[in-house]
């Protein structure tokens, strides 16, 4: 296969596996990808909505919590949510970055 969307366990969505360079695809190949992307990258801002749904929820346990080491535990899962909205928002862009290059 010349390229797939890979599901990536950590961020919960599927990400494009392209082995090759962008212009080594037929215009066929490329409009397919864009398509399936289109699909996936879709899905991303509600992916967003949930993680940031539960963030609030461990703000609002840390905030009540009395138990130092859980309170840490409680920090560090709030900050790997937060990462993941960070690299979400990095894959949202893909499309938008490619756009705009192909434009200039």
């Amino acid at each position: 296969m010349r390229y797939a969307f890979k599901h990536d366990e950590r961020l919960g969505i599927s990400l494009p596996w392209v082995p090759l360079e962008w212009e080594e695809y037929t215009s066929e190949e490329r409009a397919d990808m864009l398509l399936a992307w289109e699909e996936i990258r879709a899905t991303i801002p509600d992916r967003i909505l949930q993680l940031e749904a539960i963030i609030i929820e461990k703000t609002r346990q840390m905030s009540e919590e009395e138990n130092f080491v859980r309170s840490c535990e409680l920090n560090s899962e709030i900050h790997e949510l937060a990462s993941l909205i960070n690299d979400l928002n990095i894959w949202f862009r893909v499309q938008q970055d490619h756009d705009t290059k192909v434009h200039q």
